[in-house]
């Protein structure tokens, strides 16, 4: 039997006691299918927690509505997913969605939710294919699309000087966008590329590849577990210290970088948001994360606190009111403060922001940490926005 979370916040017994029941609102269902067990496990409860965050801060609401939060774990499988998101359209009667984490996920789960009149949003998926053609009026995405995070390690990995590169993803939807995305944007030449297995834990053939190639630096794609195991292994074979890395974001977010230590010291990574941000939105979020969870948040956490403030501004909009023509119009807007500073939907409904260069440093403490170093890339959006017709 699939585990299943419901947490209905907001709702105070006194108040109910007290209203007529006509004027009582029903909590808004919001579906949340993501990631909760497995290597990258972590990812979908960093997503989840850091959702439930912002309506706790906001007295068990968003937008001024009360609110419903359904969550169930895909197991990074895409039946699983399917399955789970079938039964909140059609038993749960759930017309807002979101949480899912990797892109074979979503593609077999999207599609069936926008094509039933229901609203997705992503906090981190976001397959090139749902964002030019098959692009749908009823799919937003809050993260970024995949191709353009690893389009800023490019750029990045260009502006260091660096000529030649290996590069390495898993092999499936994501991992595919990622090495298109840094292609597009690296100058230099591509000595060496590999897709790997995406349940991979043994990276000794490709350590022996990328020792062969001798290339300048070394870009690779592996979220959640796989990078912990990757970075462990490419320092253990004796390139760290050798061989430069450029990564984006996934590869290396807090936990990786708590997980490998040292080890990390010196990479370059690319970003649309850090720890660091100073603006108000995001000073509030990390202080508020992290006491409430007692750890730093990702940038999956920041994505699903984002996520939350965009649906927040949607509901605000339409009186709590789950009409999805309205909705859709609402969120288009883009009218909430995002903890990454500037944001916008483009024509595909995938963001246009900012990425940024961060390096792993020793903090005040001693341990190492992501310092933001400067701008790589200013109002980007994607390769696929201009074919995309809403």
């Amino acid at each position: 039997m699939q585990h299943r979370k419901s947490v209905c916040l907001g709702v105070m017994l006194a108040a109910a006691v007290a209203m007529p029941a006509l004027a009582q609102q029903a909590p808004v269902k919001i579906g949340m299918v993501t990631t909760l067990s497995g290597p990258g496990g972590y990812l979908g409860q960093d997503i989840r927690d850091a959702f439930k965050l912002a309506i706790d801060m906001n007295g068990g609401k968003l937008g001024g509505a009360p609110v419903e939060l359904v969550v169930e774990d895909d197991a990074l499988k895409p039946g699983q997913g399917k399955q789970i998101a079938e039964k909140m359209l059609k038993t749960d009667g759930i017309k807002i969605m979101t949480g899912i984490v990797f892109s074979n996920v979503a593609g077999a789960t999207v599609p069936d939710i926008v094509d039933a009149g229901a609203l997705y949003v992503s906090p981190n998926a976001a397959p090139s294919n749902f964002a030019g053609k098959e692009c749908n009026e009823n799919y937003f995405v809050v993260s970024w699309q995949n191709d353009s995070l690893h389009e800023s390690a490019g750029q990045h990995a260009t502006n260091l000087g660096y000529k030649k590169a290996f590069i390495l993803a898993p092999n499936y939807q994501a991992g595919k966008d990622a090495l298109a995305g840094f292609k597009r944007l690296f100058k230099g030449e591509v000595v060496g590329e590999v897709y790997t297995r995406l349940d991979q834990t043994d990276f000794a053939p490709e350590m022996a590849q990328i020792r062969a190639a001798n290339p300048d630096v070394v870009f690779q794609f592996h979220p959640g577990g796989l990078g912990i195991a990757f970075l462990r292994q490419y320092q253990q074979a004796g390139l760290l210290g050798k061989t430069p890395m450029v990564l984006a974001e996934p590869s290396l977010d807090s936990t990786t970088l708590k997980a490998v230590g040292d080890a990390a010291l010196g990479l370059s990574v690319t970003s649309h948001w850090n720890t660091d941000f100073d603006n108000a939105s995001n000073k509030a979020f990390v202080e508020a994360f992290t006491k409430a969870y007692n750890r730093v948040p990702t940038y999956y956490a920041s994505q699903g606190y984002d996520t939350a403030l965009a649906i927040a501004s949607a509901l605000k909009a339409t009186g709590g009111k789950t009409d999805v023509p309205a909705l859709r119009k609402a969120l288009a807007k883009a009218d909430f403060q995002s903890v990454r500073g500037a944001f916008k939907f483009g024509p595909n409904q995938h963001p246009v922001q900012d990425w940024y260069a961060l390096k792993v440093e020793k903090g005040a403490d001693g341990a190492p940490v992501l310092k933001t170093e400067g701008k790589v890339l200013s109002n980007h959006s994607d390769a696929y926005a201009k074919d995309c017709k809403l």
